[in-house]
């Protein structure tokens, strides 16, 4: 159980820095999977920017509670990172995307998440 527990973990983590990556890099096609139709006016790439910023420094900080701070800190992390996607799933709902993407991306991940923090919790 502790290696499916960090080896979630660790994916997980760069996972977020992936997405980062690409919703800093390649906004339009990271805002295209995201789930929701591109914005109907203005320049959205500020608010894609500020995505693309916020998932690449959860995948950081994810890598290093497990390197420095160990698992059951990043348990609590990831226990409280498991909102993100929550909230995602009712973003993408509220704003025109469609209900697959948004259970089946959002909502799945969020379970993933605290699957792997009750693993940590666990180890």
């Amino acid at each position: 159980m502790t290696v499916t527990a960090y080896t979630l973990a660790v994916v997980l983590d760069l996972f977020c820095l992936f997405l980062g990556y690409r919703f800093l890099l390649q906004p339009g096609p990271a805002a295209a999977g995201y789930g929701v139709p591109a914005a109907p006016k203005g320049d959205a790439s500020a608010f894609l920017a500020v995505k693309g910023l916020r998932d690449g420094t959860f995948g950081v900080l994810g890598l290093a509670l497990l390197a420095f701070a160990g698992a059951r800190a990043e348990a609590w992390f990831m226990l409280c990172v498991a909102l993100v996607p929550l909230f995602d799933t009712l973003i993408v709902l509220r704003h025109g995307g469609t209900k697959a993407v948004a259970y089946g991306i959002h909502f799945a991940t969020a379970i993933v998440v605290l699957i792997t923090a009750a693993l940590l919790f666990l180890v």
